[in-house]
């Protein structure tokens, strides 16, 4: 039985292919107050703005390209069973040819029914106001904003209570719930970091790895290459 790799990524797995972290120093997002992009509140007080600032990040998302990292991720299925649980809201994973991927915090690819958070569907053009579902309701972009429920994190949860190897690249850690399923693997389970500027407290069984994602997903394959 192949071993079970898990893979949590974040912000720093994409910003090598061009995909602008999620903030800044400053607390913007390009140019934006999160409050008033990324909150339900601030979709009800100008769901103009919010829906344009989505059609942007959508639009970027056929300008960029999965970097050798995702690559490096898909190819790991050739030996291991690898599940990847990311924070990013982007496809580069699938098109890197990744086949089991988690979104915990949405897809731009994908809008969902105000209404009814389970009528979700495909979407790969601007969303405007006026875009409805088949019942009427206006479209939102299918993204977890802040004050949201996290719907996908007791399945997270659930994987990483099977990882024989856990994987963390380009992720502070430092945002709940995503950060807390640290917490799930098993005690004996082997853990990386990869993060050129790592955040993590020493824990049992830890390897950190302060580097890119792209240099540093290629030395934790060495390092578990030379393991098995």
């Amino acid at each position: 039985m192949k071993k079970h790799i898990v893979v949590l990524t974040g912000a720093g797995m994409s910003s090598e292919s061009g995909i602008k972290t999620f903030r800044d120093a400053d607390g913007l997002w390009e140019g934006h107050d999160v409050m008033e992009v990324a909150t339900p509140e601030g979709f009800k007080a100008n769901p103009a703005l919010v829906l344009d600032f989505y059609n942007q990040r959508r639009r970027q998302l056929f300008e960029v390209k999965p970097n050798s990292a995702h690559y490096d991720l898909a190819k790991l299925e050739n030996n291991f069973k690898v599940t990847i649980i990311t924070q990013n809201v982007d496809d580069l994973h699938e098109r890197a040819g990744s086949n089991n991927v988690i979104h915990l915090h949405g897809e731009l690819l994908k809008v969902r029914s105000t209404a009814d958070e389970s009528n979700i569907q495909e979407w790969q053009t601007d969303l405007v106001l006026g875009d409805t579902c088949q019942k009427g309701h206006q479209l939102r972009p299918h993204i977890v904003w802040f004050g949201e429920d996290v719907p996908m994190i007791e399945k997270a949860a659930s994987i990483c209570e099977t990882a024989d190897i856990l994987v963390i690249i380009g992720t502070s850690m430092q945002v709940y719930p995503a950060a807390g399923l640290i917490h799930y693997v098993p005690s004996n389970t082997p853990i990386y970091f990869i993060d050129p500027k790592p955040s993590i407290e020493s824990k049992k069984n830890l390897t950190v790895i302060t580097e890119t994602a792209t240099v540093g997903v290629r030395k934790f394959i060495e390092l578990i290459k030379s393991k098995i």
